[in-house]
């Protein structure tokens, strides 16, 4: 079974850093496009970033380009994203995906973890 476990989400201060991971399992992790997406309360879901399954392709939203960063690990089937500076627009339960951050819906996705900026 495919499995997307989210980690390091908490409370962060404006103009601090946390960095996300999520780990993969059950599917060939470095074929597949993976992406951060986060909902706010309120808001509709936003796909973050987004990056190739080979790792050389990178695609961010307008509202995080420059402050966070995703980045993959294929020897550990992990997911990450750096995120530096951000602002309480920044709050939302963030989830990794598969699939591009564009898609309208994923069939795997994590459970999310819960990002505050305060």
């Amino acid at each position: 079974d495919v499995q997307l476990v989210e980690s390091g989400g908490g409370l962060v201060q404006p103009g601090g850093s946390l960095r996300l991971s999520c780990a993969a399992s059950g599917f060939t992790f470095s074929s597949n496009h993976m992406s951060w997406v986060r909902q706010a309360p309120g808001k509709g879901r936003e796909g973050v970033a987004d990056i190739s399954g080979g790792g050389g392709g990178t695609d961010y939203a307008d509202s995080v380009k420059g402050r966070f960063d995703i980045s993959r690990d294929k020897t550990k089937n992990l997911l990450s994203l750096q995120m530096t500076s951000p602002n309480s627009e920044a709050t939302a339960v963030y989830y990794c995906a598969v699939g591009s951050r564009t898609s309208e819906a994923y069939k795997y996705r994590g459970q999310g973890t819960q990002v505050t900026v305060s």
